[in-house]
This record gives C-alpha cells, structure tokens and sequence, in this order.
C-alpha cells in the first residue's frame, strides 16, 4: 500500500506543480495552455472505436469531456509516478534524487508526441501545428515542470 500512496502523492503533485507552470506561462507569457477538454473528447471517443481525428476540436462534443480530461490528467501523472518508483525503485521516494526524476519527465513527452498528438490530428510530434518547434519546446519544457514536480513532490512527502 505504501507504493500506491507514494504514486499517488508524488504524482499528484509533480502534475500540480506542471498545471502551476503552466499558468504562470499563460498570465506571464500569454503561453496558451493544454485544453484538457480536447483529451477527455478524445477518450470519450475510445469506447466508440474512434482513436484518431483529424483534428479534435472538429469532433462530436461528449458529454464531461472537460472532467474526463482533468480526471485523465492527473492518473496519467500518478501512473508516471508509479514508473518513476519501479524503475528506480521505491526507496526513492523516501531518499529522491534530481536525475531520476528530470528523466522520467522528459521520456514522458513521448506519451504525447507519439500517441495523444497523432491521435488527436497533430501529427507525430506536433509535426501538423503551424509552429512544430515551438508547440515541441513547449511540449518538453512542460514535462521537464513534471520531471521537477516529482523530484519537488518526493522531497515534500519523503
């Protein structure tokens, strides 16, 4: 059960301290931020056979999409977490180094460019956006606030 607590506080909290950096970005920089409700249509679509669109914000609404979304978020956060823990172990929740946890930030962005950008009509790495290198940066500085969230969340909670 301790494993599962960890995953999820450290998860939970990396994912809070990525939203955080992510409305600092948007106030301070007019940086526009991740609408979650496009993920939660796109898993509303999953059970219906529909895995990729042309583009998502074309697709039929589903009903909470925006919840969906946030929800889908976050567990995605808190299963990261738990990867964090199983490859290196979960002593480092209680003893957490900076490494482990920039790593495992930064290897999470291949979650979006290669499964949730495609599927949702971005392309492979946003290879379809109008600013691919732009919207790529803005994709791996994120998940580097993630990477820093769960080394952050583990010093917190250990």
């Amino acid at each position: 059960m301790e494993f599962e607590i960890n995953a999820v506080l450290i998860g939970t909290g990396a994912t809070v301290i990525m939203d955080l950096w992510a409305l600092f970005q948007k106030r301070v920089f007019g940086v526009p931020a991740l609408n979650y409700a496009m993920v939660g249509r796109w898993i509303g679509h999953l059970p219906r056979g529909h895995f990729i669109h042309d583009n998502i914000g074309k697709a039929v609404p589903i009903h909470g999409e925006k919840m969906l979304g946030w929800g889908a978020h976050y567990v995605i956060g808190i299963i990261f977490a738990a990867g964090l823990l199983v490859f290196w172990g979960p002593e480092w929740a209680f003893s957490p180094t900076l490494m482990p946890a920039i790593t495992v930030g930064l290897l999470t962005v291949m979650a979006p460019f290669f499964i949730l950008q495609p599927a949702m009509g971005a392309g492979v790495a946003a290879s379809r956006t109008p600013n691919p290198n732009i919207s790529r940066l803005r994709s791996l500085i994120a998940h580097f606030s993630f990477g820093l969230g769960l080394y952050i969340s583990a010093m917190i909670w250990s």
